[in-house]
Order: structure tokens, then sequence, then C-alpha cells
């Protein structure tokens, strides 16, 4: 056979490749893995994994029928985050308007960062950035999408500094004071991974006080901006948190942005969690005083089940600040004599060179269900978490950490052993061994996920997260109900 002739056969095979893996992803990814008369997982320890699958890489190519079988296993064996009783992330469902956007984006497989090799997507993407501006309440401003929302929390860090220290770019660190950043107890860890990746340190993330439902304490971020000022330091950035992690709290941004008010200090949102609550008219009032913030964080892969990766960080300033911090220059690449306006050369924005194009899957999913539709997902959302805490309540077991403030809904379940022993020196002890033996039965028969964690002085409990919009409330209801049988017996 000719290099000509084998090069064929190469494309045809490929091309049948394609389309029967396909089938195998329509089928098995999407359809039998949103069935619930289908496992959420088929779990394996990690040993015996191993010996399932064929992971190993050899010298020569195999057939046609060895990669389907791989793609089926593959498929069989990961976790369904699709499935309608799968809670255990801030993501879940499977939306198939931003599943196309995700496959034309692969098979275009191209980088967001010139307007030459991504005329399309850079438009849609500035499109996007400006309609989020649009609805956190700014008229202008700034934007870029980010591999996720701890990269874009650290985005904000980076620029907050670049914005009061710009010689910082080329002195470097020495050429800075001590630089303290503010942020809850409750609030995501990417803080204080952000100071540690950009010099700052984690010794200068200063921990605000929390009340009893998660949320910041504004007069004690007053206090303690006070004390590291009268210490000679620098307060760079205050991180707030619209839907923490666990708890689902929402800080009070009016009040924590007059204090940044009054010292001069930036002021950033992360709303990765809770920020598509300002698409609901019921609900967005969580999140009021976040047009005052200099910078957003917000993901929209999360509560509206866009598909990951979707993160947006966000900024009021219109002086070009995120491209005076992160530009390099690349002649190779943003050459200044191009024969279009180089506006549209976005690239240099981003602390990457290459970047995925992000925006197009919730760009579809957008134009296919339109702001009401993700008004009713959110809201769809809010009203599934308020009926199972009114069925928590009515079922004896089940405790409440708190009344949920957003779709966070944290609980505690007392299997019969453990009921009316409150009193009991040990009490708290046990009941904190409760929810990982649940968990681990759950997982073993493969008929739902949730989370679970301890939080402060409390011990693990569970938090569960209804996002899927194709959640219904007899999916809750054997929620509630599969999590007693897992525990009858303990």
């Amino acid at each position: 056979m000719s290099e000509k002739d084998s090069s064929v056969q190469n494309d045809v095979t490929g091309d049948e490749f394609l389309k029967e893996a396909f089938k195998i992803v329509m089928e098995e990814a999407v359809q039998n893995a949103t069935d619930r008369s289908h496992k959420v997982c088929e779990w394996m320890e990690p040993e015996q994994l191993r010996r399932v699958l064929d992971l190993n890489l050899r010298s020569h190519g195999e057939s046609q029928d060895v990669l389907l079988g791989y793609c089926r296993d593959i498929i069989r064996l990961s976790v369904k985050t699709g499935h309608p009783r799968f809670f255990n992330q801030l993501f879940s469902g499977l939306d198939r308007h931003a599943l196309t956007g995700r496959i034309i984006s692969e098979t275009l497989n191209t980088s967001q960062y010139t307007y030459e090799v991504a005329p399309v997507f850079v438009l849609m993407e500035d499109e996007i950035l400006r309609t989020l501006r649009s609805i956190i309440g700014w008229k202008t401003g700034d934007g870029i999408f980010c591999p996720g929302g701890s990269i874009s929390n650290m985005y904000a860090l980076n620029v907050a500094r670049f914005q009061q220290f710009p010689h910082c770019k080329e002195k470097g660190l020495h050429a800075l004071p001590r630089l303290t950043v503010f942020t809850s107890q409750e609030s995501h860890y990417s803080i204080q991974k952000g100071a540690a990746f950009l010099g700052i340190g984690t010794d200068n993330v200063i921990l605000v006080q929390i009340n009893d439902r998660g949320e910041m304490m504004p007069e004690d971020l007053e206090y303690k901006i006070q004390t590291v000022k009268s210490e000679g330091s620098v307060p760079l950035m205050v991180s707030t948190t619209c839907g923490t992690t666990v708890l689902g709290a929402f800080d009070p941004l009016q009040g924590i942005a007059d204090v940044c008010e009054r010292h001069g200090v930036w002021l950033h949102v992360d709303a990765a969690w809770g920020g598509s609550a300002l698409l609901s008219s019921t609900h967005r009032h969580l999140l009021n005083g976040i047009e005052r913030a200099d910078s957003v964080t917000w993901n929209p892969h999360k509560l509206l089940g866009v598909g990951l990766q979707c993160s947006a960080f966000l900024l009021q300033d219109t002086t070009g600040l995120l491209e005076r911090c992160h530009a390099a220059n690349a002649t190779y690449l943003f050459q200044t004599d191009k024969f279009y306006d180089l506006k549209y050369d976005t690239g240099d924005k981003s602390i990457q060179c290459g970047r995925k194009v992000d925006c197009l899957k919730l760009w579809l999913m957008w134009k296919a269900l339109g702001s009401e539709g993700l008004e009713k997902r959110v809201d769809g959302a809010l009203e599934n978490t308020r009926y199972l805490a009114e069925e928590m309540k009515r079922r004896t077991g089940f405790i409440l950490v708190m009344e949920p403030q957003f779709v966070n809904l944290c609980f505690w379940y007392v299997p019969p052993s453990l009921r009316n022993q409150e009193t009991s020196p040990n009490f708290w002890d046990r009941l904190g061994k409760v929810a990982p033996i649940i968990k681990e039965r759950m997982m073993k028969k493969g008929s739902m996920m949730v989370g679970y964690q301890p939080n402060g002085n409390r011990v693990n409990f569970f938090r569960q997260i209804v996002v899927n919009p194709e959640v219904t409330k007899e999916d809750l209801d054997f929620f509630l109900d599969e999590i007693e049988k897992l525990a009858e017996d303990l």
C-alpha cells in the first residue's frame, strides 16, 4: 500500500471510529448516564479499577473495536455527574445545548487569543461579558473567561496589586511593602492559594470573623484593616463571598463596601457559586451591593449547569487595567500592524497564551433558554431546596444545621440507635461517624452521591446541593428514603 493509500485508509478509519464513538456517547454518556434506572457510579477500589481498565500505552496502535471498548469502559466506570441523583458537587446536570457548544468548540480546536484565529468567539465572549456586567449593574467595564473560579480569584489579587503598585510588574516583590488581603473564615481556599502563588504569602491573608450563618462581619473587617495599617502594612484587597462553598452564605456587601471605600481598598466579590442568583428577580437581593465591587468572579458552570469549565472574571475598570497588568506584547502573536482593529486581540489580558473557548456553550444555552429560562432554572433550584428542607422537618432523624439561605442544604442524619441520646457525652463524636459510613454505602451501591464535611466545631454533616434542572420532587423523596435505608442498621 502506498503512503497516499495508507493516509486515505487512516482517514476513513478515523471517520468511522468517530461515528461509532458518538453513538456510544449518545447512548451511554447522555441517555443512560441521566437515566434513573442506571447507577450514579460503578464503584471500584483503585487497584481493582487498574486491573479492569487497560491503561497501558503500547508501541503499536490498536483496532477500532478495542478502542470503542475502551470508550464504553471509560463511560461505564466514571461518575455520572449528569444523573438526577448526583448531588455531590456545586455542579451537576447535563444541558444538551451547552453540550453541543462544547462539542463544536472542541472540534474547531481554536485558541481564543486573537481575532484572526477566533473571530466568532472573540465577539461572542465580548457580548457575554458585557451582558454579565450589565446584570451586575455596571454600564461599562472589562473581563475575561478563566479556567475556573480559583484562577478568576487569583486574577483579582494580581490586578488589585497592579492597580495600587504598577511598578511591581517590572520591579518584583522586593519593591513592595507588606501587603494584606482580607477574607472570611468561610471563603474559598483559592484566596490562600492565590496569595501563596503571587508571593503575597498566606500569613498575610487576614481571616475576618463570621456570624452564626457564616457571613463576614463588617465591624471586624474595619477593626482588622485599622490594625494592619497601624502596624505599617498596606491593605490590598477584601475578598467577599456570595455563596460560600459549605453553608451557602452571602457576605453583606453594602456594609463591606462602606469599609472598603473608607480605606481605599479593592473590593472583590467571589460570586462563583452565588452569582447566578442575579438572574432571578426573586433572589438577586442576596447580592445587594455587588454593583459597588471592583471585580467579580462568576461561574455559570455551577448553578446554571453550563458544563465545566465556564468562569468569568469581571471588572468595572475601563482603563485597560487587565491588559496592562498581564500584557507581554509578544510580537509573533500581537503584531501592531495588523489590518484589523487591534482591540479585538484580547489574548494579552490573560496570563495564558493558548486559551480554550469557554463562551460558546453558555451562549448557545442562553440562546435556547433565554434569560427567562435561566431565571426559572435558578428559581427551581431554590424551590427544590426549600421543599427538601420542609420534608426533613417532617421526618424523624433529620436535623438541619441551619435554615438554608441558598441551595446549600446542610443536615445531620441521626440513625435510630443514636436518637434521644443528645445529652450523652459522646453523642456528637458518634454522630460525626455516621455521614462517612452512609456515603460509603451509597457509593458502593451506586444509588446516589452527596457530600459531607465538618465545619468549625460542627462534626460531619451532609451538604445537599440540588442544581440539576431535571431533579424532581420524587428524586428528593428518594434521597430521603435512601438515607434512612442506608443507615437503618447503624
